[in-house]
């Protein structure tokens, strides 16, 4: 059975990775960058392997063909000892392009995790995916139109309803 400080990292390595989640959609580097140790690694296999600087100046020429993105997590598992920890983190990611040839991209697979507690703080020290399947087509904009005259629209900015609605995310950027 976990003891309590294991049962805190766990949940801290939890929010680590949903924060990843929440600034790759909304285009939040800086935030996204505090995420990895200064001597990380991500691997992207063929799209992208290399520093944690490299990768978070690359993503802005990849998402910007994005209209909107969601990325999104299901399965985590994590094992800690000590100020190390590995994880396995099962992930949907969902692209759909910008109109008028508005196409989905629905991608999924693992991130194979390996972080460091360093001054007391879990971060990224590894960071790699593999896939394991994909899905594509044209976009049903007509079927998405009485759900999104519904509610306001999310966006991949700072304009995005949760800095309206949500002062923890309008703190979050200070």
């Amino acid at each position: 059975m976990a003891d309590l400080d294991s049962l805190l990292d766990q949940q801290a390595l939890h929010e680590l990775v949903l924060r990843y989640c929440r600034a790759i959609d909304r285009r939040e580097y800086q935030a996204l960058r505090a995420l990895y140790h200064e001597d990380a690694i991500d691997d992207h296999g063929a799209l992208f392997k290399g520093s944690a600087d490299d990768y978070v100046a690359w993503l802005p020429s990849v998402l910007s063909g994005f209209e909107c993105t969601v990325h999104s997590i299901s399965n985590a598992l994590f094992v800690v000892t000590g100020d190390l920890a590995e994880g396995e983190i099962y992930t949907q990611a969902y692209h759909r392009t910008h109109p008028p040839q508005s196409r989905e991209l629905v991608i999924a697979g693992r991130f194979l995790d390996r972080y460091e507690r360093r001054a007391g703080v879990w971060r990224f020290y590894r960071r790699s995916l593999a896939l394991d399947w994909c899905r594509s087509g044209v976009a049903d904009l007509a079927a998405f139109a009485p759900f999104a005259a519904a509610a306001p629209l999310g966006r991949a900015d700072d304009q995005d309803p949760s800095y309206q609605v949500l002062s923890f995310f309008n703190q979050s950027k200070r």
